[in-house]
């Protein structure tokens, strides 16, 4: 896994940009957090959700009303994720 940033400001500069239902959004720390959420072999999609979640937003604010959209943007980013290897 890639080193943990220092602060906050190091953690923005690792933003990567995910469409959110639709609205572009900034998400600090994506490529490690799935790195991590990968090499934990998770199964089932709500597990691997549940992780992602709780692991983007340590770096990132996610509004409640807006959790689902998340949860499925994360996801979906974890399976390209996984097609490429990353």
């Amino acid at each position: 896994m890639d080193e943990k940033p220092c602060c906050t400001a190091e953690a923005l500069r690792r933003i990567t940009p995910v469409d959110v239902g639709g609205v572009g959004v900034g998400i600090a720390m994506l490529d490690p957090i799935l790195k991590e959420v990968e090499a934990m072999k998770l199964s089932g999609e709500r597990e691997i959700g549940d992780e992602l979640m709780k692991r983007v937003k340590i770096y990132n604010y996610i509004p409640p009303r807006a959790e689902e959209q998340y949860r499925t943007a994360l996801l979906r980013e974890y399976r390209k994720s996984q097609e490429r290897g990353v």
